[in-house]
């Protein structure tokens, strides 16, 4: 599915830039070159992409500050490219919210072939008619002081809304749909990131803490040697007719 996305490719090495362009040029995807990741910060303030090929070695900022910069605003998709073909450089990109990690040289093919994927996902996950990740055919999710309007994609905390991301949301909607249930962090990743998910449980970990920040008071916590829960001590789920179930 070609929805003609932009693709910002982010190296400072311009064959590598005008290569992986060509490719995606040819499967009618839109894309823009930039060598530092300043530039790419400035695309991301004025016409954000629909998704980054982002280089970990650049200069002055590089694609790992990059990286944690946009997952702090929004869940858009992020591959990273790299020399560094070592299991703490990848986990590290995981761990700040890369979606993908491909190790240079790679082949052009295969990070198109990783690109659709990305992008398949991120469409599916982002379209509220999907039911993928659906748990629930309720409306509205109540549990306490949280309130979650599921067709608009809102949070209430204490009737103040907050901001999450389309990530964090999927994550809370799970937690409110199944309050003091403890879920694993394989489960979680099943449901948040999908089945073929492949990277590090530690996104898990990293989405929460993200979370927490910006819902400091609501009950999240970690369940030892297991995963995560949310404590309360009730729930109201509602249909479309509000009645309460």
């Amino acid at each position: 599915m070609n929805k003609n996305y932009l693709i910002a490719v982010v190296d400072d090495d311009q064959h590598i830039r005008n290569l992986v362009e060509a490719y995606l040029l040819k499967e009618n995807y839109r894309t823009i070159g930039l060598g530092s990741a300043e530039e790419a910060w400035t695309l991301w303030q004025t016409s954000p992409p629909d998704m980054w090929v982002l280089d970990i070695m650049l200069p002055g900022m590089d694609g790992y500050e990059f990286c944690r910069r946009i997952r702090s605003e929004a869940e858009v998709p992020i591959i990273m490219i790299s020399a560094r073909d070592n299991e703490v450089d990848k986990i590290l990109g995981l761990e700040l919210g890369s979606d993908d990690y491909l190790v240079k040289p790679f082949s052009p093919r295969e990070l198109v072939a990783r690109i659709k994927r990305q992008l398949q996902r991120w469409y599916k996950m982002s379209s509220p008619s999907e039911g993928a990740n659906s748990l629930t055919t309720y409306a509205r999710l109540e549990v306490g002081h949280l309130q979650l309007l599921l067709e608009e994609r809102r949070v209430f905390w204490c009737g103040e809304e907050v901001d999450l991301t389309n990530k964090e949301f999927l994550m809370l909607k799970v937690f409110a749909d199944s309050p003091n249930r403890a879920f694993t962090r394989d489960e979680l990743l099943t449901f948040v990131w999908g089945d073929d998910y492949f990277g590090s449980d530690r996104a898990v970990d990293h989405l929460i803490k993200r979370m927490r920040k910006k819902l400091e008071h609501v009950p999240i916590e970690a369940v030892w040697g297991h995963g995560y829960r949310l404590r309360t001590k009730g729930s109201v789920q509602t249909d479309e007719a509000g009645i309460s179930n």
